[in-house]
């Protein structure tokens, strides 16, 4: 199982695409890990820098409607080959979400309000997310935890490490 804790990574926008996410100019590459350098190349979001914030990030808070817009799995795969495991937002795009817990990564759906108080806790923050009892807790100027829900289809993705490692467990 991917570890879904570390440094977070705050996207303060709504609507945030798959185009943005990689862009399709590098959809032609032949490997995850070529795709590496990409990952949100294209994003225009205050104070948010490619070059010096996706090395530190291992969680991605951002608003609603994530991963929106064209539906290919290169979205997820470039967060995989950053070390990138777990988004939490508001909303995803259905087909997104579902190629994060195919991958065996995790998309965490949290109130606005939440989300907002995961945006008020500073720069520094670290989460820690515990699969087993859906729940997480975020640590910055404070801390605070929150429950989260998983249907069991997704968790026993998320615990078998993707789709394919659950189909070869199970089939």
């Amino acid at each position: 199982m991917k570890n879904f804790s570390g440094q977070a990574l705050f996207l303060d926008r709504n609507d945030i695409n798959t185009d943005e996410i990689i862009p399709a100019k590098y959809l032609t590459e032949n490997s995850k890990i070529a795709l590496k350098p990409f990952v949100l190349e294209d994003l225009k979001v205050p104070g948010f820098n490619q070059e010096e914030d996706i090395d530190k990030a291992n969680v991605i808070v951002t608003r609603a409607n994530f991963g929106c817009g064209s539906s290919r799995e290169h979205a997820v795969w470039v967060f995989e080959v950053n070390d990138i495991n777990t988004v939490i937002g508001e909303s995803f795009a259905r087909i997104f979400r579902q190629n994060m817990f195919n991958c065996g990564m995790l998309a965490i759906e949290l109130s606005k309000e939440e989300i907002d108080t995961l945006f008020q806790l500073g720069k520094n923050v670290t989460i820690s997310v515990d699969v087993e009892n859906e729940t997480l807790t975020a640590k910055g100027d404070r801390e605070v935890t929150f429950s989260f829900s998983l249907n069991q289809f997704d968790k026993d993705l998320l615990l078998a490490g993707g789709w394919l490692a659950y189909a070869d467990q199970k089939y």
